[in-house]
């Protein structure tokens, strides 16, 4: 139970088997959030490296209350990870492409292509969608042959598989692994 003075609610996340997986319903408990563990979770997103004592620091509090803080932050699933965010080109992955999937209606079609592309080291992203696609997959490659190999023996290989439409991404725009939590500061 968080005692902090009130300010925003926050549906916590159920740890699954996956834990890149988001689950919320409405019987998950609530966790009250103020202006500091907002802040937190703003400055951790900027450096996910920062000790404990400089993240104490940034947020204008003292290192055993802000370790406590982080603590429930991390246990009630809202802090999922701690990651390194490679440049893609320099592991040579240069080529990303996005590829939108069209499943076949049979039983099971689904749940078997979910399962087969959690298992696939080239998809680093995975969406069900609505509207005339059923997936939208985010996928990294070496070169065109990588790619070719990939969508003629992977993914137009499974039998789920109706139909797969690629895009090239020619120049990265914006890419952030932030999420905007201003909205959070104006409840």
């Amino acid at each position: 139970m968080l005692i902090w003075s009130p300010s925003v609610r926050i549906a916590a996340n159920i740890r699954t088997d996956n834990p890149n997986s988001l689950k919320r319903n409405a019987n998950m408990p609530q966790l009250t959030l103020d202006k500091t563990d907002i802040k937190i979770l703003q400055v951790l997103q900027e450096n996910g490296r920062l000790t404990n004592v400089e993240l104490s620091e940034r947020v204008a509090l003292s290192p055993s209350p802000c370790l406590r803080r982080l603590k429930q932050l991390e246990d009630a699933g809202i802090v999922r990870q701690y990651a390194a965010l490679l440049s893609p080109e320099s592991v040579n992955l240069g080529l990303q492409a996005f590829i939108r999937v069209s499943i076949r209606k049979a039983k099971d079609a689904r749940e078997d292509f979910a399962a087969s592309v959690r298992k696939w080291p080239e998809v680093l992203s995975c969406f069900a969608l609505t509207g005339e696609t059923d997936y939208l997959l985010q996928a990294f490659f070496t070169d065109m042959n990588a790619f070719s190999h990939f969508v003629l023996d992977t993914l137009l290989s499974h039998h789920g598989v109706q139909d797969a439409q690629s895009s090239f991404v020619l120049k990265e725009i914006k890419h952030t692994t932030s999420l905007p939590l201003n909205h959070l500061l104006k409840e």
